[in-house]
């Protein structure tokens, strides 16, 4: 299967193990499109408000590019900070893209409590609670 990783730049460390074991059950990989590195939308923000916004744009439409281009996405979505199975902005909306592409969706952990709880209930995600095996 073709997977696109999704997740928050703090957890691009945690991706190497999990690339190790999805590659080694024969799945092709797709990263985030910043992966590896985790600072440069600093340096886009250091150029001005308006560089950063349309760096961002590029980021969201690269990204629905790479959900088309695969056959799910897998959401890693640990804790942070005070956020238990954290999901954040842009991580939902490539979870969207998923989901209105027909896309399976798969969530590393349970679905986040918070105010997008039953939106991301109804793109119906397969739960796998960190068991790499059950990406099918």
């Amino acid at each position: 299967m073709k997977i696109f990783i999704i997740c928050s730049k703090r957890f691009y460390p945690l991706i190497p193990p999990i690339q190790k074991e999805l590659e080694k059950l024969g799945h092709k990989l797709t990263f985030p499109n910043t992966y590896p590195k985790t600072d440069i939308e600093d340096s886009f923000r250091s150029l001005g408000e308006k560089e950063r916004a349309e760096w961002k744009a590029t980021m969201l439409r690269k990204s629905v590019d790479s959900v088309s281009k695969n056959d799910a996405v897998l959401v890693l979505n640990f804790d942070k900070d005070d956020y238990k199975n954290y999901i954040g902005g842009a991580t939902f909306l490539e979870m969207y893209d998923a989901f209105r592409l027909n896309k399976k969706i798969f969530l590393y952990n349970q679905i986040p409590e918070g105010i997008l709880k039953d939106e991301i209930g109804g793109f119906c995600p397969i739960i796998i609670n960190g068991d790499l095996s059950q990406i099918k």
